[in-house]
């Protein structure tokens, strides 16, 4: 039975859509559904083996106008749950026979970013000790002689050809150790950061040579004629705090079993792994314009990826049977009925998601964690400025952001972002110089920002 993370357990329903509500505003029914989907994840894996096996993801669709929040719903369940996430555009792929990407790639991109995912994670676990280790490293660096015992050959060829050995007595060895102990003192009370040693590094392969169709077989040939080479070693002269930010990572890795972290990562992506495919809607025959190939050929082609079937990646093959899909796209033009009905079928769960009104603009500028005005008060107050936004100032760069939506094209709250910088742009490009540290962002201040541009609905088109 997979293992289930005691902070993964206690996620409920409801406290999966108030971890949800700290980014995203509204979108309540599209929250609802992605956490009783994460929910249903973890309760299948307290189940039985024999019953288990027989529980598949009831995958999602979203409906909804771009921009209103589907990416980061997604995206923000899977960072919540610690699952391996990618997003693809459904349109970036071809159907088989047709030069261009292989539905199979995203998933060896799942397991890819599993792999590293996982890795990550130990790597924080043996931190601690990994620091041992660059502390000793540094330490050869700053006293060397010590790596290898007084009198003894460095290694078994010098014993053979006969190399004449350095042989220090024990006096000398006793003075290295007392030596080396005091720069470790100092290395821990902070005194020697800045100065300048000499470390010994493996120099990174060169880039190989891609051979076409071995990625989508599943084969690294950079892995395997990697292994077969000789590693070079290069020495790089650096201050020990830099040397302490370069080895830390290469220590941390040595002490990692790659093939359990594999092991692990693959179970990761099997069991909790999520894929986002965009633009679903434009893969349907009315939604695609023109001769284009990515049509119901690509759907017909992710549908046994979708269904369960097995993938060989340069970590192993991997099962996508429990993988959970959620699928988006705006349907203007074509509506999810366009969906071949094989296609249809695996995306029982449909949600749809409510185009952002002005007062939505609003609260997204204010409440969530990562709001973009939060954002800039903390950018500038690195120049020593504080920025404050009025009440009056926030509603009317919500109501120009809605306004602009309606009349040019509706892009959601990415036309926030656009409107934000523009209002802010003279302030950002001033703040080292100038005289007043406290900047106020009232309605008549974003007026005279972006007045002349809103009057030219040409311009608007172009800037905002």
């Amino acid at each position: 039975m997979p293992q289930i993370d005691e902070d993964l357990a206690q996620l409920t329903p409801k406290k999966i859509v108030e971890e949800l509500d700290k980014y995203i505003v509204g979108q309540a029914e599209a929250k609802r559904a992605v956490a009783v989907a994460l929910r249903n994840r973890i309760r299948r894996q307290k189940l039985p083996e024999d019953v288990r096996k027989e529980i598949i993801p009831k995958n999602i669709l979203m409906i909804g106008p771009t921009g209103v929040g589907k990416t980061e719903i997604a995206r923000r369940l899977a960072e919540l749950s610690k699952s391996p996430f990618i997003k693809v555009e459904a349109t970036r792929f071809t159907e088989v026979g047709y030069v261009g990407k292989n539905v199979d790639s995203m998933i060896r991109e799942l397991v890819a970013f599993g792999v590293n995912m996982v890795k990550q994670e130990k790597m924080k676990e043996v931190e601690e000790k990994a620091k041992q280790f660059v502390e000793d490293r540094i330490l050869e660096a700053l006293v060397p002689g010590l790596k290898h015992r007084a009198g003894q050959p460095k290694n078994i060829f010098e014993l053979f050809q006969g190399v004449p050995q350095q042989r220090i007595s024990p006096e000398e060895a006793e003075n290295l150790r007392r030596k080396r102990e005091e720069y470790r003192q100092k290395l821990r009370d902070g005194e020697l950061e800045n100065l300048q040693i000499e470390i010994e590094l493996e120099e990174q392969p060169k880039q190989m040579i891609m051979i076409p169709g071995m990625e989508e077989m599943g084969i690294d040939m950079s892995g395997m004629f990697g292994d077969m080479l000789p590693k070079r070693k290069k020495k790089k002269r650096m201050s020990v705090a830099e040397a302490r930010k370069v080895l830390l990572p290469i220590e941390s890795e040595k002490l990692l079993d790659m093939d359990k972290v594999i092991a692990e990562a693959i179970e990761r992506v099997e069991n909790r792994g999520i894929v986002f495919i965009d633009e679903i809607d434009k893969v349907t025959a009315r939604g695609s314009h023109g001769p284009d190939v990515s049509r119901e050929g690509v759907q017909r082609d992710l549908l046994p990826i979708i269904e369960g079937t097995t993938i060989n990646t340069k970590y192993g093959p991997v099962r996508t049977d429990f993988i959970l899909f959620i699928a988006a796209g705006a349907f203007h033009l074509a509506k999810p009925s366009d969906l071949i009905p094989e296609f249809q079928g695996r995306f029982p769960i449909r949600v749809e998601l409510n185009p952002l009104t002005e007062q939505d603009f609003l609260r997204i500028l204010t409440e969530p964690k990562n709001a973009i005005t939060k954002q800039y008060k903390a950018l500038l107050e690195t120049e020593g400025i504080t920025l404050e936004f009025t009440e009056a100032g926030l509603k009317e760069i919500a109501r120009v952001a809605h306004d602009l939506n309606e009349r040019i094209e509706n892009i959601g709250a990415r036309r926030l972002y656009t409107v934000v910088e523009k209002v802010l742009e003279e302030i950002s490009f001033e703040a080292p110089d100038v005289s007043e540290p406290k900047v106020i962002i009232t309605e008549d201040y974003v007026n005279t920002r972006i007045k002349e541009i809103l009057a030219d609905e040409d311009l608007s088109a172009f800037i905002l």
